[in-house]
């Protein structure tokens, strides 16, 4: 047969034996042998020292990566963590806006990505400042917690202060994120707003006041939603993608339900389960009739035209910013994490590392690999005449 792996032209008569049918251990050895070191030029990092911007997923604790992200079964001693930090430099926590993480779990969080030095975590902030009105003292101290441990490690690059798009513009509303600004100041705080009655001179001028960021997002834009742009308000520029599912971004939710802690203690995003809070619910009024399994709002992988305005408005954020992150929510089936890369790839200029494990699933991640695909060779064959 022909070797199409290895070299043109060369005819080898073999027997290539497919990824998942390997052994959990040969496949982690694999995975691993295939990254590039961080420090050629070949790295899947868009930061540099002086002004860097960093791209990564939101969260990674998702049951539907499993054989498509990640190796399934996973291979002893396999961290999702860790082996995204192989390709990101940023991940963000999305399990917080369920429930705080905890300072232990910070501390575990930090020391799953200390092999790359580059890396940051951003979060979000509990849904309870951001969804209900009645947030108490000792909610704000849970909320620090983890928070607080992240800084003091110095891997804390944000938290994400994110409104529904229920939260207009309005007196109260202004007044209640104002507060909410004073009440996190010590953090590097970034806001994002789906409405874009937020759009607004004033609300930049909040922002800057408290040196606040402004989340710049892709969304499905319905009636008023905020519209793409490459706005900064602080030290730090955030761009989040969330892809572009029109039919069923106010849809309402299937079975809502908390989020469960895993046997490791971390939180997993209920979007994953199908499910998110009840209380998020009430924020997306349009089409309640139509329940929806949680991850079709998440469901959708750009295309690289889709991504090129983009690219030009990351580059316009991060020439006003002195860090940017680059977030990518689209997340079901592991569509952020091909688009981060994808992301990762033009904003370089150059090719990348890629895991092994997203090539069968995305075969167009091979026009931007730098890593050759890994499809061992077992059982050699003698060449036929």
């Amino acid at each position: 047969m022909q070797c199409r792996d290895f070299c043109d032209g060369c005819v080898a008569s073999v027997r290539v034996w497919p990824l998942h049918s390997l052994t959990p251990a040969a496949r982690l050895a694999i995975l691993v042998s295939t990254v590039p070191p961080r420090d050629a030029n070949v790295t899947g990092s868009a930061a540099d020292s002086s002004n860097p911007l960093r791209i990564g997923p939101a969260g990674w604790a998702y049951q539907d990566w499993a054989g498509i992200v990640y190796p399934a079964p996973r291979p002893r001693g396999f961290d999702p963590p860790a082996y995204l930090a192989q390709f990101f430099d940023t991940i963000e926590i999305n399990s917080s806006f369920y429930h705080p993480f905890t300072a232990r779990q910070a501390q575990n969080f930090v020391a799953r990505v200390a092999a790359n030095s580059h890396f940051l975590f951003t979060a979000k902030l509990w849904q309870r400042f951001t969804h209900d009105p009645g947030a108490t003292v000792a909610d704000e101290r849970e909320a620090r917690a983890g928070f607080d441990a992240l800084m003091s490690a110095g891997k804390l690059g944000a938290v994400l202060v994110q409104f529904p798009f229920a939260f207009h513009r309005t007196s109260p509303n202004v007044a209640h994120l104002a507060a909410l600004l004073r009440r996190f100041s010590a953090y590097p705080l970034v806001v994002e707003f789906r409405h874009a009655s937020w759009n607004a001179p004033d609300t930049f001028a909040l922002l800057r006041e408290w040196r606040a960021g402004f989340c710049n997002i892709d969304q499905p834009v319905i009636g008023r939603s905020l519209a793409p742009s490459a706005r900064v308000t602080s030290d730090i520029g955030y761009v989040r993608l969330h892809g572009r599912r029109y039919d069923t971004w106010f849809a309402s939710v299937k079975n809502p339900a908390p989020p469960k802690a895993s046997a490791r203690g971390e939180l997993r995003d209920p979007r994953n389960a199908d499910a998110r809070p009840r209380s998020e619910r009430d924020f997306f009024p349009q089409n309640e009739g139509l329940a929806i399994p949680a991850f079709e709002r998440y469901n959708y992988l750009y295309s690289e035209e889709e991504l090129r305005p983009w690219v030009a408005r990351i580059q316009d954020v991060r020439a006003q910013a002195k860090s940017t992150y680059v977030v990518t929510n689209n997340h079901y089936l592991g569509k952020g994490v091909v688009n981060a890369l994808q992301l990762i790839s033009i904003l370089k200029g150059a090719k990348i590392a890629i895991p092994e494990q997203l090539r069968e699933p995305y075969p167009l991640l091979n026009k931007i690999a730098a890593n050759p695909p890994a499809t061992p060779t077992l059982f050699p064959m003698s060449k036929t005449k």
